[in-house]
């Protein structure tokens, strides 16, 4: 770069071309080492992204379109409680056990009051919502995530959330219904109701995302880590690095 013009940047335009260097580099990388199965998890995606347009998306939208707010806020707030069950159990397997207090107080009160957990009772009296799942656990107990992997239907994952998911499932009181009609109807409310809280989010995806695939996968390992490290993973040395020298310049 010509010295008059680096010298003629602003702070703040330094960093704008400093994130663009990073993201054109992070395009032209190939292959990534977590991630040895990528022809096979291409596929799979590939897979799960027709699935989801031409089915999941349209369903979701007529969900969305013929049920009022309040049904539709209802609907999430029970699988929501329901999901309460799998978070105390595994506050209590990480030894969060104040969390666990928490959040055990959040069920019983959504399950009683909020009428089988209808209403969210609980937040309105200030029991925040956490997100733990087996998965998590696992990595807490020292188990590493493992290759990057795309399961269908499911979406991104590793062996380490697999089993997490598989021993979650054990936990959600839906599994022992003895009907099996019934036991896949409540999982197919869940998944519309899921997806239909998410369309917005899937919609700027696909306009801003030139890769799709590595931009979930990479979203995948960044939620993965912030949810194991409760909202505060470790920054790796390059971007300490660059955080000192960004906080120099301003």
């Amino acid at each position: 770069m010509d010295n008059n013009l680096e010298k003629s940047m602003t702070p703040w335009r330094r960093v704008v071309v400093l994130l663009a260097t990073l993201a054109l580099n992070g395009c032209a990388t190939q292959g990534d080492s977590r991630d040895p199965w990528e022809p096979f998890n291409r596929g799979v995606f590939r897979f799960n992204d027709t699935l989801d347009t031409y089915v999941m998306k349209p369903i979701a939208k007529g969900y969305q379109w013929v049920t009022p707010e309040f049904v539709d806020q209802g609907v999430t707030n029970f699988f929501d409680n329901l999901n309460d069950i799998a978070v105390t159990a595994n506050d209590l397997f990480q030894f969060k056990f104040k969390q666990g207090g928490q959040d055990m107080a959040r069920l019983l009160l959504n399950t009683t009051l909020g009428i089988g957990g209808i209403v969210d009772v609980a937040t309105e009296v200030g029991l925040v919502k956490h997100n733990e799942d087996f998965g998590q656990t696992l990595a807490v107990w020292g188990v590493p995530y493992g290759p990057y992997l795309v399961l269908p239907f499911l979406g991104p994952s590793s062996p380490r959330d697999a089993v997490g998911s598989a021993a979650d499932g054990f936990m959600n009181p839906i599994s022992y219904t003895p009907l099996w009609a019934v036991r896949i109807g409540f999982f197919g409310v869940k998944t519309i109701d899921f997806r239909a809280d998410n369309l917005s989010a899937t919609e700027i995806l696909d306009e801003a995302a030139l890769d799709k695939y590595a931009f979930m996968r990479n979203a995948y390992f960044q939620r993965r880590e912030y949810l194991i490290y409760d909202g505060e993973p470790p920054l790796d040395d390059e971007f300490e690095k660059f955080e000192q020298e960004l906080e120099e310049e301003l």
